[in-house]
């Protein structure tokens, strides 16, 4: 991509060379922009920040006084405390574009920046990152959750495209809720099939990941096409006998994920009732099975 002829091209830095932060800030570079200065705290980050970006590491008032755009990408606990921490030392931050990475927060959380005169801009790629080579590529076409201020919109969204990715508008007050969906989606299938994994293992399959891959395939597709409706299993099918039998098993086998596949068969129970997909009699035995009331 040939990006000499473009204008406003922006001097970035990094809080926060970790896995988000540097493959961001390589995205930008990618765009011509210039990254010139990034932070962090372990020997990993030093490594990512001379690999991505080709940079040392250096502190974090050095990062805001060479930069016009700062990437603020550091784990979500830390935030708060780091944009209250540049607002009270006295950082310069007029006029600089503050882009944090979060999804849970909003444009609330970079409020003692804005008061200091800092332009406030949330953009969350909805992608996960595992440190390796090909999360710069897993970028393209990859959505981002922007909130902004409505001037700085365009800006916000702007930034999204040039670095391969999709915008998506999220209202400042749906944040939390935005990263429950994603996170319940991403985080919780990771811990479904790891458990599935190990129940599969302990009974002498010899590769449980062979085995599930061709079916969570066709659930992924199914349900990605086609929502409730992609639904298959004892569940939608009523057959309670058999939902009985699973529970019966996972107390015995792992009594710690017994709660969780009633907690969660009664949520599909629940949700494939409102779709018309079980009539309420077999509803009923499945209550029965699970020992409690789907309805609330």
């Amino acid at each position: 991509m040939d990006t000499s002829d473009r204008p406003a091209r922006l001097a970035v830095g990094v809080l926060g060379a970790g896995r988000v932060g540097s493959v961001l800030g390589a995205a930008l570079m990618l765009a011509g922009h210039r990254v010139v200065a990034a932070s962090g705290v372990s020997d990993a980050s030093a490594r990512r920040a001379a690999d991505r970006l080709g940079l040392k590491l250096s502190r974090p008032d050095e990062v805001i006084a060479q930069s016009e755009l700062v990437l603020l990408t550091v784990p979500d606990d830390v935030l708060p405390g780091l944009v209250s921490g540049l607002a009270a030392t006295g950082a310069d931050l007029r006029g600089k574009l503050l882009v944090h990475a979060s999804g849970a927060y909003g444009l609330g959380v970079l409020d003692p920046a804005a008061e200091a005169g800092a332009l406030p801009l949330a953009l969350h790629p909805v992608m996960t990152f595992t440190g390796r080579s090909d999360d710069l590529t897993r970028l393209n076409g990859c959505s981002f959750g922007v909130t902004s201020p409505d001037l700085l919109r365009p800006v916000a969204e702007a930034l999204v495209i040039e670095m391969g990715g999709e915008p998506v508008w999220i209202a400042d007050r749906d944040r939390p809720l935005y990263h429950a969906a994603l996170a319940g989606a991403a985080n919780h299938m990771v811990t479904l099939v790891a458990e599935s994994q190990e129940l599969l293992a302990k009974i002498g399959v010899e590769h449980p990941g062979r085995m599930l891959a061709p079916l969570l395939s066709a659930a992924l597709d199914n349900v990605l096409r086609l929502g409730i409706s992609g639904l298959t299993g004892p569940v939608v099918r009523g057959d309670a006998g058999t939902v009985r039998k699973h529970v019966d098993a996972l107390i015995l086998a792992a009594p710690e994920a017994a709660d969780a596949y009633v907690a969660l068969a009664r949520l599909t129970a629940d949700r494939a009732l409102a779709a018309g997909l079980l009539k309420p009699e077999a509803a009923e035995r499945l209550l029965d099975a699970l020992g409690g009331n789907i309805w609330t």
